[in-house]
């Protein structure tokens, strides 16, 4: 693939943007002196978004409704007509005093009409519809709330006939006002800018405030068990325990001995979810051959009836009675049925000290512990206006034509938000605004921008039957301890995703984002101390336990918001969550390795400076180090502060260059612009592999060297410790016994001598001229070298 272009270089970067932030009186005056922020602290909770004005109107209900003079009944409903969007409520069957309480709301950018009209009908099954009235509002006489107003009253309207000329029998309860999206009636609303979405898609385009479920690590230690009996009793079983919560299922080793009272005492480890919808199943087994199991006795215990652990103390153990496993309940035999037939010891506890992982640590937002109790206060706010996004790509075709319905999703902590879909718009505008409480200023918060594609109405289904995924556009991350507090970021962010034909950008997206600190004292305090709760440190867990547990709260997670309505689907919460950064990439282990190399490049640069120097490359440079060097020794006790002075200045220097906006997605850190697209097929590729043998062969030999180069250079930093090792440790007695003389002159030298007069010769030795140095590596180089290390024992 060839190296992307300099526009598109550009085109992938931050862009600065100058939204018109906070609010204004609906004819254009300035809302408070100081323009749209002004020197003090907005009050408005809508100051991070560009206004936008819409037209409310409430449906309360109807009265005295006539009914039909043939059926002798009423099935009511109201049509909202603006100009060319019409909104209709849903219709109730014989009932002249229905209740609707519904909100339509139309954009004042789309008004085209200087009437409302709002129709009252009778819906009939085989004929068009029967007239009922109407009532008309003027659109200049429509009044105007502006929040935090209390909500206007809504009225009763008697209706009007056709012509509008003379009154009809009914009356039907109405409120109409002019507003903006801080109204409380926008969520709720139907939106004329989704007037084509009907039936079940109407609830999947609604803005939508998420929790994520409380999750608690479950950790069931189980000790001993005894009278445990296999089918046959003449023969001793080889016991183990197999524990399930929901789906996880965890078991321990098998008892060394074979024995009916056998011993495990060892920890399984589980995820749970409040409200504890599973329970913990304990059954213990005997192993009859590799394989065959057979259950000796079971017991179900519901989750909310163990103890709580706050913090590492130990918890109560306790004996459990199995239920009996046999032939007796197979064959129906009701005495056998309950017989005791063993009991369990075992120790269980809810772990609420713990922080429960279901994101990757690089990129955590939350690092509190599951109990409310030991949650500290918060130390800062976190604000993000989610503006709009600019040019985005067409991502399905609808009734022949392409489109986009998206909709953007914001994670941080355990609160994730969802805005409305914005219909077919390749430049939809939110303009929605959110806040968040912060407990550590080193955490990230991850937003995502997705299709919406269940939408319903005229919506063919996927291609294949298959279900229908809301396809991603994008993701953008913030970390917040790289914001300034109180500064408002404007920025517009690209939308980068990686395709098996490349890394491609879906578009822009605009936010406003504003980090307030409460307590600058807590803060500093914050970075003292550890990021995640004592326990992972006092009681840590194992990496395979971390991983394992990770995917199942991931899984957790997902299920769980996948049964809110509208649901935020298990592809999203995916996403969200970096399901699958743990999967191998060629590309990630390029990136990987270059940054590796780049963080050495200083001391690199550094080295090659002093090479230079002691070479006597630039004699002028040399000789200030020689002056420095000697005013040093003189006055050992500048060193320390001269290095300190150093990097202050240094600090100060970078000052003038420290970064002025947010990170975003770097498509040249992250390899992607001159990638090789079988290495992108390869990361796209199914787990386990669906490639052919030949594909998987090469990309196998191609893993091996790969592979072969890194052990490699582990190797090397190995031996290099090892031969430390070995200066003292008698495997070569000859060098061994050189060093240690070495060590008793130097010793005495020391001892004699002035450390000025030893640094001053060591230094000057250092620094000679290179008419005085030999190609050939020196003494004690050479000695390092033949020390011997332990690859000599690698088979």
């Amino acid at each position: 693939m060839n190296p992307l272009s300099f526009a598109n270089q550009e085109d992938y970067k931050l862009k600065s943007t100058k939204p018109q932030l906070g609010e204004r009186w609906p004819h254009g005056g300035i809302r408070g002196a100081g323009g749209w922020i002004g020197s003090e602290r907005a009050t408005s909770t809508y100051d991070l978004v560009e206004q936008m004005f819409y037209l409310y109107v409430r449906v309360e209900k109807a009265r005295d409704l006539p009914t039909n003079p043939v059926t002798g009944n009423c099935d009511p409903y109201i049509e909202v007509k603006l100009g060319n969007y019409k909104g209709t409520t849903r219709h109730f069957e014989k009932k002249s005093n229905p209740e609707w309480k519904q909100v339509f709301a139309f954009s004042k950018e789309k008004i085209q009409s200087s009437v409302l009209e709002v129709f009252v009908r009778d819906r009939e099954m085989v004929s068009r519809d029967d007239y009922i009235g109407k009532v008309v509002f003027d659109m200049n006489e429509v009044p105007t709330r502006v929040p935090p107003d209390s909500p206007l009253a809504p009225q009763w309207y008697r209706l009007e006939n056709r012509r509008g000329d003379s009154k009809v029998k009914g009356e039907i309860m109405l409120a109409v006002w002019m507003g903006t999206q801080a109204d409380e009636a926008f969520p709720e609303a139907w939106h004329s800018d989704a007037a084509s979405v009907h039936g079940e898609g109407v609830f999947n385009i609604r803005s939508k405030v998420y929790v994520s479920p409380k999750l608690w690590y479950l950790r069931v230690n189980v000790i001993e068990a005894q009278d445990v009996e296999p089918y046959d009793r003449s023969l001793s079983p080889q016991a183990f325990v197999k524990a399930q919560v929901g789906n996880q299922v965890l078991k321990t080793k098998l008892c060394p001995t074979k024995t009916t009272n056998p011993f495990w005492n060892e920890d399984l480890i589980f995820v749970a979810a409040e409200p504890f919808e599973e329970q913990l199943a304990i059954t213990v087994e005997n192993k009859v051959t590799t394989a065959k199991d057979e259950i000796m006795g079971k017991i179900i215990l519901p989750l909310n009836i163990f103890e709580r652990r706050l913090d590492h103390r130990p918890v109560h153990s306790a004996w459990f009675n199995l239920e009996k496993f046999g032939f007796g309940v197979l064959e129906g035999d009701r005495r056998h049925e309950h017989k005791f037939s063993g009991r369990i010891h075992m120790r269980v506890c809810l772990e609420g000290a713990y922080h429960v992982m279901d994101e990757s640590t690089m990129y955590i937002s939350d690092q509190r512990p599951t109990a409310r109790q030991l949650w500290k206060q918060p130390i800062g706010i976190l604000e993000v206006g989610i503006l709009s996004a600019q040019g985005l790509l067409p991502m399905k075709t609808k009734d022949g034509r392409q489109t986009t319905d998206a909709y953007c999703v914001a994670k941080y902590g355990l609160k994730w938000v969802r805005t409305r879909t914005i219909v077919d718009n390749f430049n939809p505008k939110w303009n929605e605004q959110y806040t968040w409480e912060v407990y550590d200023p080193c955490t990230v918060i991850t937003l995502g921008v997705f299709d919406n594609c269940h939408l319903g109405g005229s919506e063919k289904p996927a291609a294949g039957g298959g279900t229908k995924f809301d396809s991603r556009i994008g993701k953008v991350r913030i970390r917040l301890s790289t914001l300034e507090s109180d500064r408002i970021y404007t920025h517009s962010y690209p939308l980068l995703v990686l395709k098996p034909s490349g890394v491609k950008k879906m578009g822009e997206l605009q936010l406003a984002v504003r980090f307030t600190c409460l307590s600058l004292a807590s803060m500093i305090y914050l970075y003292g101390h550890p990021l995640l709760p004592k326990m992972h440190y006092l009681h840590p867990f194992t990496v395979n336990q971390l991983d394992s547990l990770r995917y199942q709260a991931m899984n957790i997670v997902a299920v769980r918001l996948g049964r809110a309505e509208p649901p935020l689907r298990k592809e999203v919460v995916e996403y969200m969550l970096d399901v699958d950064s743990h999967m191998w990439s060629m590309r990630r282990s390029k990136a990987n390795f270059f940054r590796i190399v780049s963080l050495f490049s200083g001391a690199i640069s550094l080295s090659k400076w002093l090479g230079e120097v002691r070479y006597w490359k630039n004699p002028i440079t040399t000789i200030l180090v020689h002056i420095l060097f000697l005013i040093l020794i003189c006055y050992p006790e500048l060193i320390l502060p001269t290095i300190f002075l150093y990097m202050f200045l240094i600090g100060i220097w970078n000052y003038r260059f420290r970064p002025r906006h947010p990170p975003h997605m770097d498509t040249k850190l992250s390899w992607a612009e001159a990638v090789h697209p079988d290495e992108l097929d390869e990361e796209f590729d199914t787990f386990p592999t669906s490639k052919q043998q030949d594909v998987v062969r090469m990309r196998y030999d191609r893993l091996r060297s790969v592979a072969g180069r890194i052990q490699t250079v582990v190797g090397d930093m190995a031996t290099q410790g090892e031969r430390f090792q070995a200066l003292l440790s008698w495997r070569d007695p000859r060098a061994t016994s050189l060093f240690v003389i070495f060590c008793l002159i130097a010793a005495i030298v020391l001892y004699v001598t002035p450390f000025k007069m030893i640094a001053l010769v060591a230094g000057l030795f250092w620094l000679r001229h290179p008419r005085f140095r030999s190609k050939l590596p020196s003494i004690p180089s050479n000695f390092f070298r033949r020390l011997p290390s332990r690859a000599d024992s690698m088979l």
